[in-house]
């Protein structure tokens, strides 16, 4: 089988990102799982020869401070992103992966939406479902709401976007290989809302959700309590493949408990995988050498899989829900 070709962006220039594709690229094992068109600043990073470069607005950008978030190097990485998912949406590249971002720089240099999935669906006019979901090793976690106030969650919930969420992880877990993929479902409240003594979240929405999904052909377990899903998913007989939580650290925190150094992070439901480390820009040891490229070696081989499935013949997307 051919390889795919992957658009891999630098990431945040005063950041680590340069670091860890640099580290990633002199390692031989990249050339296994797929071939490069790099987007970044050629005189900023050392590369194998056989490298291909973009040429692109920011191929010879001047140099960015290290450690500063500011208008300038958020400008550069929007125009990076968009020259990203434009070689795939062109067709030459199958997948697109970038190294840390960071989302001040990026709101100071034009981004208006809520994070850069939004940016992303919006530069590609696209209006369907779609949401961060978080990889650990063999573990995918998706999530109801993202990057909203903790107090305006619960008003955010309702069944089709429970039922929205199941069917986004169940499909990338399909593509990244799984067949029959399990899926369990987070509560909201304290205890699953105890029979309605904390809160009716779970009965009135959560529950209604998952029934929906299962409607739908996509069988999911829950709601069970947020403190113990986790716990079900990787000790349980066969465990689950993917959790379904409602707000970001409901999941967040027990990912990155469990591999800060090693999640991924992949934009789920748009027309073409899209990954990046989980983790942040570590301004602090900015161009120290000392950054762990663990988490970009993952987040680069999750999207060779999953820009293999994108490549093979898909059946036509169902109906989007309102």
């Amino acid at each position: 089988m051919t390889l795919p070709t992957l658009a891999l962006f630098t990431g945040d220039p005063a950041g680590i990102g340069p670091e860890l594709v640099e580290k990633m690229l002199h390692n031989p094992a990249w050339q296994t799982h797929a071939r490069v068109i790099l987007i970044g600043q050629k005189g900023s990073i050392q590369v194998p020869k056989d490298v291909v470069w973009h040429d692109w607005s920011g191929l010879d950008a001047p140099v960015f401070e290290r450690g500063v978030a500011n208008a300038q190097n958020g400008r550069y990485m929007l125009d990076a992103l968009a020259a990203g998912v434009d070689v795939v949406m062109a067709g030459q590249a199958d997948a697109f992966c970038f190294a840390p971002l960071n989302k001040s720089a990026l709101r100071q240099g034009g981004m208006t939406q809520e994070d850069e999935l939004r940016w992303f669906a919006e530069h590609m006019h696209y209006t369907g479902v779609c949401g961060e979901l978080n990889v650990l090793k063999d573990l995918w976690t998706a999530r109801v709401t993202s990057h909203v106030p903790l107090n305006e969650v619960s008003s955010l919930l309702n069944p089709e976007k429970v039922a929205d969420a199941i069917r986004m992880i169940s499909q990338a877990l399909k593509a990244s290989g799984i067949n029959q993929p399990r899926v369990a479902v987070c509560g909201l409240n304290p205890h699953n809302g105890d029979n309605g003594n904390y809160g009716d979240e779970e009965g009135r929405i959560i529950a209604p959700g998952v029934q929906l999904a299962a409607d739908m052909g996509f069988a999911a377990d829950g709601p069970f309590p947020a403190d113990t899903a986790f716990v079900r998913a990787i000790r349980s007989p066969g465990g689950y493949d993917g959790v379904v939580t409602m707000y970001h650290d409901q999941g967040q925190i027990a990912m990155k408990l469990m591999g800060f150094e090693q999640g991924v992070t992949v934009h789920g439901g748009l027309p073409c995988p899209i990954t990046t480390p989980a983790h942040g820009t570590a301004y602090d040891i900015a161009g120290l050498g000392l950054a762990n490229p663990q988490a970009m070696t993952n987040a680069f081989e999750l999207a060779a899989r999953m820009a293999t499935s994108h490549r093979s013949p898909q059946p036509q997307p169902e109906e989007t829900l309102s």
